[in-house]
């Protein structure tokens, strides 16, 4: 495979990540227990403008890793289009979500996991950087934010 296209501006591809995370069904959700055990499992998520909200049961490894550690990475499944989000989670119970993350969520998916016969939790993730490239061309400016703040 040649590469021939030239690399897009930082601000295009700020432009397309918002655009995948508007998009996109899955997001993979990278975390690691408290001995650093990895676990990287796909969810559904909801972007909401500001942060990514994923639901999973609060005893499976990715929910315990979340509450404990709330540190997560989560990217997207293109190797070619790569989109790498670090971020801070925070735990909400079925009870204490806020209603309109809920709302948002059925609506993308059809699916409130409230309803569900096993016990959901809800996870804010508050993107702390983001990383986006196509291919080797694009390692450069690959930064889109750091500290919580877009850098283009």
């Amino acid at each position: 495979m040649k590469i021939t296209a030239p690399p897009r501006s930082p601000e295009e591809r700020k432009r397309d990540v918002l655009a995948r995370l508007e998009r996109e069904l899955d997001i993979w959700v990278a975390s690691a227990d408290a001995d650093g055990v990895p676990c990287l499992v796909p969810l559904w998520f909801l972007w909401d403008g500001r942060c990514v909200w994923v639901s999973t049961r609060a005893t499976n490894p990715t929910g315990r890793n979340l509450t404990d550690g709330r540190r997560t990475r989560l990217a997207f499944a293109d190797t070619r289009d790569v989109v790498l989000i670090d971020g801070e989670a925070t735990a909400f119970t079925a009870q204490d979500v806020p209603a309109a993350a809920v709302e948002a969520f059925h609506g993308k998916y059809g699916w409130d996991p409230r309803e569900d016969r096993a016990p959901y939790s809800f996870f804010r993730v508050r993107p702390l950087a983001v990383q986006a490239w196509h291919e080797v061309r694009e390692l450069p400016q690959r930064h889109l934010m750091r500290d919580g703040t877009w850098a283009v």
